[in-house]
């Protein structure tokens, strides 16, 4: 029995001497629990809608003003046309249009009804049924607010309709978001071991003694993958077009354009974790689990990026799988240009740069 208690003590004293198996039983469970209780929400906070006002009298003012002021929403526009409607959505700029049609006030106390129409963005079908729940209840307790006091038949009908999404269909959110995914975690699990494997069977010595530089030595490694993940980003797409029916709006070239730059982007992060880490192991659980659930939670596939704490919305700056997610569901859903997603394009050049930068010193420090 003496035995046994000497080696249990041995197996505690050799646990807590490990930080990093301390830092898996301990900050891992706590960072996720936090992580997922703030991110998985089914309610949303300070969405932004624009208002069209057809009729700017002081019902609509009311109705409008009740909007802002409440905790789920921000009047972000006024827009003074149907036509700006397209432009505002596909900016990003909010999910939700609330269109007061001509004569609301009059409509409103008169024999008509008076009509709201609720254009929302459903390229996210979730956030928009949301969206359209919360602002119909809104308006649904200022008719009931209303009909207590002077105006006792008046009567409001919403009517949504679904812009890039009409069906809802689940698989215009799923799909783009899955095909991130899939090319985030592959491309750079593909390299992130490669050079790490080079270490261990010996050969990295021989490739920093040959006359290759080590901006050639990242190149010829990358290449390979890139026409590699090209073939598997195209497959991505026509089975998400072919089977699930998402549709491509937009310009297809742009689409493989954007794409071709985040396989690129996302191969020289994994560059970067092969020429920091000394093993496949390593590298590949840096890849698998360091990168998946940022791209998930944090990215706004699954879950809208404007409902998290703010300190989930700056981390989200840095999740590269957000910036590819927004372009390509304006390319797919949109059919916006470059001029609407210009700024995620240069972020992911920046991103891509930076990587290589820093490959590239890694690599120097062994020469």
């Amino acid at each position: 029995m003496k035995r046994f208690r000497g080696f249990l003590i041995k197996e505690f004293i050799h646990i807590f001497r490990d930080v990093r198996t301390m830092m898996i039983l301990f900050l891992i469970p706590i960072a996720q629990i936090l992580i997922f209780g703030y991110v998985i929400k089914n309610e949303i906070h300070d969405a932004n809608v624009a208002v069209l006002d057809l009729s700017k009298d002081n019902i609509t003012k009311e109705i409008s003003g009740r909007i802002d002021a409440a905790p789920d929403f921000v009047v972000s526009d006024y827009l003074n046309n149907y036509s700006d409607i397209k432009e505002y959505f596909s900016s990003g700029k909010g999910a939700e249009v609330i269109v007061f049609e001509p004569n609301f006030a009059e409509n409103f106390y008169g024999q008509d009804n008076a009509r709201v129409q609720l254009i929302l963005d459903a390229s996210d079908p979730n956030l928009s049924n949301l969206i359209n729940n919360y602002t119909s209840a809104i308006i649904q307790t200022y008719i009931a607010d209303q009909n207590m006091s002077n105006s006792p038949n008046a009567i409001i009908t919403t009517e949504p309709r679904m812009w890039f999404n009409e069906g809802l269909k689940s698989s215009y959110m799923f799909v783009p978001g899955t095909m991130t995914l899939i090319l985030m975690l592959i491309t750079a699990m593909m390299t992130s071991i490669s050079i790490v494997r080079e270490k261990e069977i010996g050969t990295m010595e021989i490739l920093l003694v040959s006359p290759l530089k080590p901006l050639q030595i990242i190149l010829g490694k990358v290449t390979p993958y890139i026409l590699l993940s090209i073939i598997n980003a195209i497959s991505i797409i026509l089975l998400g077009n072919l089977i699930f029916h998402v549709p491509i709006i937009g310009s297809t070239i742009l689409l493989l354009g954007v794409s071709i730059l985040f396989i690129i982007m996302a191969l020289m992060l994994g560059v970067f974790i092969s020429s920091v880490t000394k093993t496949q192991q390593i590298a590949m659980f840096i890849s698998m689990f360091a990168l998946m659930l940022p791209t998930i939670l944090l990215s706004g596939f699954i879950f809208p990026i404007e409902n998290m704490p703010k300190v989930l919305q700056w981390l989200s700056y840095i999740v590269p799988a957000k910036y590819y997610l927004i372009a390509i569901k304006n390319i797919m859903l949109k059919g916006v240009g470059v001029a609407f997603i210009w700024k995620e394009i240069l972020v992911l050049m920046g991103m891509t740069f930076f990587f290589l930068i820093l490959s590239v010193k890694k690599f120097k420090l062994y020469i």
